[in-house]
């Protein structure tokens, strides 16, 4: 038996006026996950404890099994486990993000305007933080490149301060969000004077696209510890996802990451690429499990699109779970697949919320009284409720 887990980053939403009172999931055209949800137990989880933020950090932990009140310790530490800092016990880490602000008040009148700056490329963004590097150097703190709008700074010997996600205040004045920490608020302002008028920016603003004028700290945290996870499961695990946090989390509980070309957290990301991958390490190289992480519906509920939210999910089913159900079938391989996001991101909300989301459980050796499809409305009704969401995959290894 091979074990899969889909997890459609944010998929999750609530109704929308523009869609005629439907959510993104139920508006979306996704032939592969109706023929499966006739034949599937399907329900609903909270993969995020009460007390705890709804961040895609605590959530995914909890998808794989590791309860976020035992293993939490912060969402940069897991980046940098990706990126491959070497953090000490008295590091604390900090996710950098590269942020559009607006350009016309002073640095506290300023509104969050895009959390990931058009997406810019990790390519532009690697040129933007080597300015950062040289223009806000100091000693004990230290930045490293991730991908994408994703980086980070390590403070030696620092303290857990608690910050905003950039995500949590699009359209607000940053003001009352600033750290309080004088250093880490003067290098953000200073970051600011450095990036305005970099010429990469000078350049984006020519072809229309937002700058990314701005680092914004937050996600502080100390140096994880994560139990193995083929030792926890007996389960050989592979994780394939295009972000640093959930290749960090694979780095902390031993999986394999693959990296697929392409691959870039965002409504384009190479989603064939993703799926041919995950059936080579399950059929081919002999591994048990394989955890398929896309960002896109996560990112576009950010930006606030229901129609790229919309079209992120079809091409989920169409490219992704369509690849991989007819690998298997093909293959004769026996498997269970899991099919879930890891929190909602509401469109109309633009930021992660706590309420519990839809799963689905397919198990090719034996039909279930399924639902007609697999939504949240349909989840809802079947009476299912995990609360502890971190005992999900436990279930999904059950045979």
């Amino acid at each position: 038996m091979k074990y899969i887990v889909m997890l459609a980053d944010g998929m999750a939403g609530r109704p929308l006026e523009e869609l005629g009172g439907r959510t993104t999931m139920e508006a979306a055209v996704t032939p592969v996950m109706d023929r499966l949800a006739k034949v599937s137990e399907i329900g609903m989880v909270s993969m995020v404890p009460q007390g705890m933020a709804p961040g895609s950090d605590t959530a995914n932990l909890s998808v794989l099994g590791y309860d976020p009140k035992v293993y939490y310790s912060g969402r940069s530490p897991l980046e940098a486990l990706s990126i491959g800092v070497d953090m000490k016990d008295t590091d604390v880490s900090f996710r950098c993000n590269l942020v559009t602000l607006s350009q016309e008040e002073p640095y506290e009148e300023k509104t969050m305007i895009d959390h990931s700056s058009d997406e810019i490329s990790t390519q532009e963004a690697a040129v933007l933080l080597e300015a950062l590097k040289e223009g806000l150097t100091r000693e004990g703190y230290d930045f490293y490149q991730g991908i994408s709008y994703r980086h980070l700074l390590v403070w030696s010997k620092g303290e857990v301060v608690e910050l905003t996600p950039p995500h949590d205040i699009l359209t607000k004045k940053i003001g009352e969000y600033l750290p309080e920490d004088e250093v880490l608020r003067d290098m953000m302002v200073k970051s600011y004077e450095i990036l305005e008028d970099h010429p990469i920016n000078i350049a984006r603003k020519e072809k229309g696209l937002r700058p990314a004028n701005s680092a914004w700290f937050w996600g502080a945290g100390t140096r994880p510890a994560l139990t193995d996870f083929e030792e926890k499961t007996g389960k050989r695990g592979a994780m394939i996802s295009a972000v640093d946090l959930l290749k960090g989390i694979a780095v902390g509980a031993g999986m394999k990451n693959i990296s697929v070309e392409g691959a870039n957290g965002g409504l384009h990301t190479n989603y064939e690429g993703k799926a041919k991958a995950a059936a080579s390490v399950l059929l081919d190289e002999g591994y048990d499990f394989v955890y398929i992480h896309v960002e896109a519906p996560d990112e576009m509920g950010h930006q606030g699109s229901a129609a790229d939210k919309v079209k992120a999910i079809e091409n989920i089913d169409e490219k992704i779970l369509s690849f991989v159900t007819n690998a298997f079938e093909k293959a004769g391989e026996d498997y269970r697949m899991l099919i879930l996001p890891d929190h909602p991101t509401p469109v109309e909300a633009r930021t992660h919320t706590q309420e519990p989301v839809p799963y689905l459980l397919y198990d090719s050796t034996k039909a279930q009284n399924g639902m007609e499809k697999y939504q949240e409305n349909t989840a809802d009704k079947s009476g299912i409720l995990w609360n502890d969401g971190y005992r999900l995959i436990d279930h999904l290894f059950e045979c």
